[in-house]
């Protein structure tokens, strides 16, 4: 069972947007589960408003995160922990000791990039103990347009962790459909841009 940690060391990068959106399209390939480690609790307030049916488990995380995971292998083919916006919380700590893939969303804003450089020191000390921890930076909220957005994916050739090919851009419907309790596989031709990216990402994620 792949567990996925959706981490970042700021606010508003959208990690429970794509942890949400991401775990709808791995659920078209097996059983998919959330742990909404985020003190927000944002995944398990989408989760009740949500229209998924039974496709995506959402569990609060409790204070022993590896014990949790370890009492969700075997029921799930995918897990996705959406992790508190710090690498110091002790919850995204806890999760990068057991998880396979640490998943980065990163926004086009110097803020941003200089939040990464932090989490490549956590995923660095997160090896010591969890050795097979893979990484992947996401560009997220990619304005085409815009100089900051044109070189972002230069500017993080500047970090040691790997880049996916895949950019997620900035798309009202991500918002929209969070409001209507929905994914954007939910929403129809309106999603099926930001659908298209989300499978080209899972395919790197998966492959």
């Amino acid at each position: 069972m792949p567990v996925i940690a959706v981490v970042g060391n700021k606010g508003g990068a959208g990690k429970t947007t794509l942890s949400v959106n991401l775990a709808a399209g791995l659920a078209r390939l097996g059983r998919v589960a959330i742990i909404d480690a985020d003190p927000q609790g944002s995944s398990l307030q989408w989760n009740e408003v949500a229209e998924m049916g039974d496709s995506i488990s959402v569990f609060a995380a409790t204070a022993a995160i590896p014990t949790l995971v370890r009492e969700l292998t075997g029921l799930f083919d995918y897990l996705i922990v959406d992790c508190p916006p710090s690498v110091r919380a002790p919850q995204t700590i806890e999760v990068l000791k057991t998880a396979n893939l640490a998943l980065i969303p990163v926004q086009p804003s110097p803020v941003d990039l200089w939040a990464t450089v932090h989490i490549e020191q956590a995923i660095g000390d997160a090896r010591i103990v969890n050795p097979e921890l893979q990484s992947l930076l996401v560009i997220n909220q990619l304005e085409t347009r815009t100089t900051l957005s044109r070189v972002v994916r230069e500017a993080l050739t500047e970090i040691s962790l790997p880049v996916a090919k895949t950019a997620l851009r900035r798309r009202a419907v991500y918002r929209n459909s969070a409001l209507e309790g929905k994914t954007v596989y939910d929403m129809g031709a309106r999603g099926a841009a930001a659908a298209e990216e989300l499978e080209q990402l899972i395919q790197e994620v998966t492959a």
